[in-house]
């Protein structure tokens, strides 16, 4: 069977790349990850397998279905309509399940839902699919975002840059706030400070190397 393609990644019924996957997750997942492939199968004849974002996906109609997923500490499958269906909120997921995805963190099969609700949902969000339905975003927070205590600190320090941090926008403000939080060590976060404290001294956006002059 030749395989078709879709926005640079290979699709196939069954692609060799899921099987790779598969093989390589913990011990624990292969069989729950196994499981879920061939019920997605069972249920939706006509998808196909591709991997985005590193994960095994499952395209119908040449939208996303659902992907699954595997960790060191648990494996899960996650529907792309996930906001969109009724039918989740049937299934329990366990009681650590708490994560992005729809049937929790799954350790072992006795956490998996009875197969015929997880037949209904993959049929549901096959439904929603060939409606259009899309993903919902969320609205933008009119909100003002919180100054972290670490970085209010470092202003009070610093009263020219604290006088204009106060006068500015809040989106001036949220792009600051953003990039300093996003930080992923304690080492990158205090050089984005000082860095940060710096150009809203002399008046400058976060971005002010792009704006237009």
């Amino acid at each position: 069977m030749k395989p078709y393609h879709y926005s640079g990644n290979t699709m196939e019924k069954h692609n060799t790349k899921v099987d790779e996957y598969i093989e390589k997750s913990p011990d624990f997942a292969k069989p729950i990850l196994n499981y879920l492939r061939e019920m997605i199968h069972e249920v939706c004849p006509d998808v196909e397998e591709a991997i985005k974002w590193k994960f095994p996906t499952f395209m119908y109609r040449g939208k996303i279905l659902c992907s699954i997923t595997s960790f060191k500490q648990y494996c899960s499958l996650g529907f792309w309509l996930h906001q969109e269906m009724n039918t989740l909120k049937e299934i329990e997921t366990p009681a650590e399940g708490s994560s992005m995805f729809s049937l929790g963190k799954l350790t072992k099969m006795e956490d998996l839902p009875p197969k015929l609700q997880l037949k209904k949902a993959v049929k549901e969000a096959m439904e929603l699919t060939e409606m259009g339905t899309t993903m919902k975003r969320a609205a933008p927070s009119k909100t003002e975002t919180a100054i972290p205590d670490y970085f209010q600190e470092a202003l009070n320090q610093n009263k020219k840059a604290l006088e204009i941090f106060e006068k500015k926008s809040p989106s001036f403000r949220k792009e600051y706030i953003s990039w300093i939080t996003e930080a992923k060590t304690e080492t990158t976060r205090n050089k984005r400070i000082v860095q940060s404290l710096e150009w809203i001294a002399e008046g400058k956006s976060r971005n002010w190397k792009y704006e237009k002059k």
